[in-house]
């Protein structure tokens, strides 16, 4: 049985895991319609990882929680829950968590997925907040897993050239000094769903219909919309939860946006009226990798340094459903 409640948390240990292949802008001039000028100029994105047959959801995401796990110096049968971020799971049942729990050695241990699209690892950090500070949880994995190229369609120019590949997780444990999440704002508007969305394409018809007979979807994207969207709501929402905890924003390190593009992590910052240089980037290297942008983000920035202890960092983020949601931390 966990012990009683302790304030805040800390991140124990970070962990990813990155496909070795990677596509090109060049490469991409040879399946569509387009060049590294106009992909870089409209999105910053010079290449994304693509993952190979056997590199499912799953499996990446075990190899960046088993990372995690090594670097938080604990064994998987001490988690307590296990919380999986994904669009693209392997099976609709059993769930991605299950699945990675089972190959991790946690049997036992509760498991879930929990989907808000790409702002899927906050509100997976936002749940688990909530166990660590009722008690009922010690050591919580968060993965952040996405194979986005299974699910695009390779001859739409806007909207092949932004996905990428990956895995991120974190292990969560309580922090008696008070650090971690300082405060969250998270919400949904799905009057706007069809914004940005991919179907289940087994879920329309006659349920005796051969699904061999049915069209596989795609992520279908009103890009333009989606921008301005984005940009809104993830502004208003950091707003919010800086308000909350009554901290300026001139005192915050680091934003870690969700890395859609480049254009909307610099129209942020400006609507922000935050420093650009303080604006971690990565996209240029990994495109939008949906729930795993974050994870990512968060363990390149404290391997590279880019965090102190005791910094404040705010992460935010934007997501299909339509969703957003950001979160102070101390690190």
């Amino acid at each position: 049985m966990p012990s009683p409640p302790e304030a805040g948390l800390r991140l124990a240990g970070t962990g990813v895991f990155l496909p070795a292949r990677i596509l090109t802008n060049r490469d991409l001039e040879k399946l569509v319609e387009t060049s590294d000028e106009w992909i870089f100029t409209r999105t910053g994105i010079r290449e994304r990882r693509i993952a190979s047959e056997k590199e499912t959801s799953t499996w990446m995401g075990v190899q960046a929680a088993q990372q995690a796990l090594s670097r938080a110096k604990i064994p998987a049968s001490a988690l307590d829950l296990i919380l999986v971020a994904t669009v693209t799971p392997e099976s609709f049942f059993p769930s991605t968590a299950c699945r990675i729990s089972a190959d991790l050695g946690a049997t036992g241990c509760p498991a879930f997925d929990l989907q808000a699209a790409c702002s899927g690892f906050v509100y997976a950090l936002i749940v688990a907040d909530q166990f660590l500070r009722s008690g009922t949880a010690r050591n919580i994995l968060i993965v952040g897993t996405e194979r986005l190229s299974s699910v695009v369609d390779w001859r739409d120019r806007n909207t092949c050239v932004l996905f990428g590949d990956g895995a991120g997780a974190v292990v969560l444990q309580p922090s008696p000094d008070g650090r971690g999440i300082l405060s969250f704002d998270w919400g949904a508007d799905g009057t706007s769903a069809d914004l940005l969305h991919l179907h289940n394409p087994q879920s329309r018809g006659q349920a005796t219909q051969p699904p061999a007979t049915l069209s596989p979807d795609c992520i279908v994207m009103a890009g333009k919309e989606i921008f301005k969207q984005a940009v809104t709501a993830m502004a208003e929402s950091a707003k919010r939860t800086l308000a909350k905890a009554g901290v300026s924003l001139s005192d915050v390190k680091c934003v870690i946006s969700h890395q859609a593009n480049i254009r909307i992590i610099d129209a942020l910052a400006e609507k922000l009226k935050f420093p650009r240089e303080r604006c971690f980037v990565n996209v240029h290297r990994y495109g939008n990798m949906s729930a795993a942008c974050i994870p990512v983000a968060l363990h390149e920035a404290g391997s590279e340094g880019t965090l102190q202890k005791g910094d404040k960092v705010l992460l935010v983020a934007f997501g299909g459903g339509l969703t957003w949601s950001s979160a102070l931390l101390e690190w």
